[in-house]
């Protein structure tokens, strides 16, 4: 595991960041895709798909250097969920022919994708096909019913990756957007706009099988992405945090001088660090790791980037009257990081696994205790 980005990262780092900056808007908080089309002018749009889909076949660190910096100009494209949530899903899965069709859409630019992740490991979507197994063709028509909640950028995605069951099986169709038969509602949304889809009978088609193993392991890829947007996204608003205090004066000298001051930065800039660390061996633990411990390492920066959502409110104080205003940016911050904190689960669920696992891997020792 390597701590240090190469020079080849830093140079995409640099690209990414001067990409972004040029479109940045902090102050506005609509969705667009104007993040997205600049990332896929850069060749961007098919970084993780293998370079045989036409893609360039790049590994979960590489996406990550674009992920924080997506995470700290605020980017509401949906390169995360077109560029990294729906390859790495088809990729745990293995890559079919009509999957590989998918990915070279999206490697060219010529589709946008989503998938709606939450609930998907109990789905309740369910898939009709127009024969039976022994004489089912993979092109041959089918349909799905039921409903997908928590789907992000399925405003401006053009096909939607569903999981779905389909006798005691799992897996995976794409639906068109729009389609006879899949109505979207817009839900209420801290940050990324996030939709709920209603299918009823809606003409889909069959990509291929995907195991719950696969599923799990395409889910923890996901979490550590959202944690590298949101540690971009904490460590943005930390960089302008230390900028205030030193032209911010009070008492004929700058705030940063107030050691009540300092040690609010100190609080901001450790828990930041430690999820850094996260974030690094959860990316290294996605290209390498066996499944065990890519899991663990997923749900503990679930868990522990939660906390990153206490650096915007550090930040807000920090500013004082200022950060409490639409007209400053704190609070996009602030509520990009709370919506990460509750996408996929609330970090309780996965501090109870963490402690599941803990205490299941620890072996008694010595003799037993008397009755």
């Amino acid at each position: 595991m390597n701590l240090e980005l190469t020079p080849e990262q830093l140079a995409l780092r640099d690209s990414v960041r001067r990409c972004l900056k040029a479109g940045a808007d902090l102050s506005n908080s609509t969705s667009d895709a104007r993040g997205h089309d600049s990332l896929a002018g850069l060749d961007l749009a098919g970084l993780l798909i293998p370079e045989s889909h036409g893609g360039a076949g790049a590994s979960m660190v590489d996406a990550g250097v674009v992920l924080e910096e997506i995470g700290r100009a605020l980017d509401s494209g949906p390169w995360l969920s077109s560029s990294v949530a729906v390859p790495r899903v088809i990729a745990r899965a293995g890559v079919t022919d009509s999957a590989a069709t998918l990915l070279t859409a999206i490697a060219n630019g010529s589709t946008t994708a989503t998938i709606g992740l939450s609930g998907a490991h109990e789905p309740t979507v369910r898939a009709t096909f127009d024969r039976p197994e022994p004489a089912r063709h993979p092109d041959d028509p089918v349909t799905l019913d039921g409903s997908i909640a928590e789907i992000p950028d399925a405003d401006i995605a053009q096909t939607l990756l569903v999981v779905a069951r389909h006798g005691t099986n799992l897996g995976l169709f794409t639906v068109e957007i729009p389609t006879a038969g899949a109505e979207f509602e817009q839900l209420p949304s801290l940050s990324r706009p996030l939709c709920r889809a209603t299918l009823y009978n809606a003409p889909a088609r069959y990509l291929g099988e995907i195991t719950t193993e696969s599923l799990s392991a395409a889910t923890d890829d996901i979490l550590i992405a959202t944690a590298t947007d949101a540690l971009g996204a904490a460590q943005a608003l930390f960089d302008l945090t230390i900028d205030h205090t030193r032209t911010r004066r009070q008492f004929d000298r700058p705030i940063a001088a107030f050691q009540a001051v300092q040690h609010l930065c100190v609080d901001m800039y450790e828990t930041i660090e430690l999820t850094r660390g996260g974030v690094l061996h959860g990316l290294w633990a996605a290209d390498t790791a066996p499944h065990t411990d890519h899991h663990l390492a997923a749900i503990r920066l679930k868990a522990f980037s939660a906390e990153l959502a206490t650096v915007a409110e550090t930040a807000i104080q920090i500013f004082g009257g200022i950060g409490y205003t639409w007209e400053h940016p704190a609070h996009r911050y602030l509520e990009r990081l709370l919506s990460w904190t509750a996408f996929l689960g609330h970090p309780d669920r996965y501090l109870r696994e963490i402690g599941h696992e803990l205490t299941t891997s620890i072996e008694p020792t010595g003799p037993p205790p008397h009755p």
